[in-house]
């Protein structure tokens, strides 16, 4: 280990910047004794939609939930299918089973690594309910051909935003593009909060107020505290989570513009090397730059190279999600076959080649994510 040392991640300068303010949003919460559904929440979701253009933000207790909720104010049921990509944090997934519907792993794009218009027809079936096009480490998916099969076979579209905030699609910004956008503020994501936390973005007034429903057991917004219009969960965001991305919100614009230049510094210093690069954006679409990733052959023996030189680095994702035991009982379909099973105590194998998700299985074993946070100095980079 040399005396160089870039952590892959770091939250301390930020926090470091902000503390004051962040100590006093959450003293303000603790003195107003408003904890639950309270105007920081409420200022939150204006302001948070007012910065992706969307019309309504619901605040809900993380990610997961966001995708959950806007799921099932989707429509999606017991005995739906729901196509998702393979390649993507396997929350994507999760979500759809919590539904006691089924998620089709469809691949990704060679490209981009979002999802494959092409293995999403494939995947279709007379069950199918909607899409979760994944915008993945901020890149956008290649979302009109996905819209045109959605309206096609009347299908719902939620964009999973977990890495996308601010992320833009040909002029249009993620997480308004589709029927719903679910997005995380998990603290290592772009928008941070200081704990879990999530939202539910749409442009659709009616399909907003049932998310507000559906993250406070049911209960219709200012109606009767005990008079419950549908079956709902908790998973309500909290106060004190709301008023710390307020704070943080407002440097939103500035971060994704940090990133961007981190990542342009990157590809201009990595360029003639045996890597694949990531795409900076064009045509109106922007990365956001949750994850700078780049595509490499000897990706292992890079990671080990990095490592023993105190950069940090970190692989997103490993595995796919159709492989690990979770979701070994599934029935191959038309997009792509399940977990063949789970060989050893290691990392299983890849799929035969054949699987169905051949960009999917080539990307595990080839992508790694480099330093990235705004705060990085020139001299890290």
């Amino acid at each position: 280990m040399t005396s160089t040392q870039i952590p892959f991640l770091s939250l301390k300068k930020q926090q470091g910047l902000l503390g004051p303010e962040l100590r006093q949003a959450v003293t303000r919460v603790v003195d107003s004794g408003v904890f639950i559904l309270g105007p920081e929440g409420r200022n939150f979701e204006t302001e948070f939609a007012a910065a992706l253009d969307a019309r309504f933000a619901v605040g809900v207790s993380n990610g997961t939930d966001a995708l959950r909720v806007a799921l099932e104010a989707a429509g999606v049921g017991p005995g739906d299918e729901v196509i998702v990509p393979s390649f993507t944090f396997i929350a994507t997934a999760t979500a759809v089973s919590a539904l006691g519907a089924r998620p089709v792993f469809a691949d990704v794009d060679d490209a981009s690594l979002t999802l494959s218009p092409e293995s999403v027809r494939r995947a279709l079936t007379g069950k199918t309910k909607a899409l979760v096009p994944v915008h993945l480490y901020g890149y956008p998916a290649d979302m009109d051909p996905l819209l045109a099969i959605a309206r096609e076979k009347g299908l719902k579209v939620v964009e999973d935003c977990a890495q996308a905030h601010l992320t833009k699609y040909r002029s249009r910004t993620a997480g308004t593009i589709g029927d719903f956008g679910a997005f995380s503020f998990y603290p290592s994501k772009n928008l941070g909060a200081a704990g879990d936390a999530g939202a539910v973005t749409t442009q659709d007034a009616g399909l907003a107020e049932t998310c507000r429903q559906l993250r406070n057991c049911g209960r219709v917004t200012g109606g009767p505290a005990y008079q419950h219009a549908r079956i709902g969960q908790n998973c309500r965001l909290d106060e004190l989570q709301a008023a710390v991305l307020r704070v943080k919100l407002r440097r939103l614009k500035d971060w994704t513009q940090a990133r961007r230049a981190v990542a342009e510094r990157y590809c201009a210093g990595l360029q003639g090397l045996p890597l694949r690069l990531p795409d900076l954006g064009r045509d109106g679409s922007s990365h956001s730059f949750h994850l700078f990733v780049v595509r490499c052959d000897r990706r292992d023996e890079l990671a080990m190279h990095l490592t023993a030189r105190g950069i940090g680095n970190g692989v997103y994702y490993p595995i796919p999600i159709h492989r690990p035991p979770a979701y070994a009982n599934l029935t191959p379909k038309p997009g792509g076959l399940p977990a063949p099973g789970v060989a050893g105590a290691g990392v299983p194998p890849p799929d035969p080649i054949g699987s169905g998700l051949p960009v999917t299985e080539t990307a595990v074993q080839t992508v790694l994510a480099l330093p990235m946070f705004p705060e990085l100095e020139a001299v890290e980079i």
